[in-house]
């Protein structure tokens, strides 16, 4: 038993190791080839745990390999163009002006109930506010609506706003982050007294965030019952 959990310590930490070196993606992200990629570590690095008998090395050495080769692909890729068309393919036009390319849908083995899901989850229920759409490589649907559907923009309303400042954490459960206080460009003094002025304490926040022209928002933890 302590063999199985050290051996999944040593490949966990392991595969971390090697996800890092490939870049962040959420799944849904996923190139054709890296899906490939993380099925195979999944299922290589199964075996020295599953099986003692089986060196740890026999787990490692494939990885790490496979890997290799995946960064390999990729700086090619982004040297050459027909490597990255070949590994990834092309985006495809599926509404084009409004009409649906029933031919591309049926390439692409797209159903009608995929495209109605992906436009819901943006947000579009009528397909006739659908200029075009276009599938990316990594199955994601882009669309672009009718100017006239689109919602307004202050540019088109003539308004001017104040420039957008991006606000940190500055306090995490009940923690104060000394990076998020460099980040809004608040001192300690600065915090407490915006906390005395909410009434609350700092082991009492469960999140504090706040800009450069210290804008806040406060959210304080839930009373245990």
């Amino acid at each position: 038993m302590l063999t199985v959990l050290i051996r999944s310590v040593v490949l966990y930490l392991c595969i971390m190791l090697f996800m890092r070196l490939m870049g962040k993606r959420q799944l849904g992200e996923l190139q054709p080839a890296e899906l490939v990629i993380s099925v195979l570590i999944s299922n290589i690095v199964s075996l020295p745990v599953e099986d003692p008998n089986v060196p740890l090395l026999m787990g490692i050495i494939p990885v790490a390999m496979l890997v290799g080769l995946e960064l390999i692909v990729s700086v090619l890729s982004l040297r050459f163009r027909s490597i990255r068309t070949l590994m990834g393919g092309n985006p495809v036009v599926i509404i084009h002006n409004g009409v649906i390319d029933q031919g591309a849908l049926k390439t692409l083995r797209f159903s009608i109930d995929d495209l109605m899901e992906s436009l819901r989850s943006q947000g579009i229920f009528d397909l006739s506010q659908i200029q075009y759409a276009i599938v990316e490589t990594n199955g994601t649907v882009s669309i672009l609506p009718y100017e006239k559907d689109s919602p307004a923009t202050p540019t088109q309303l003539k308004l001017t706003l104040a420039p957008r400042e991006v606000p940190v954490v500055v306090i995490s459960d009940g923690m104060v982050l000394e990076d998020g206080l460099r980040g809004a460009s608040m001192s300690r003094k600065q915090l407490n007294r915006i906390l005395e002025k909410e009434q609350v304490s700092v082991r009492d926040v469960f999140l504090f965030s706040a800009d450069k022209s210290h804008r806040y928002t406060l959210i304080q933890k839930e009373n245990k019952k």
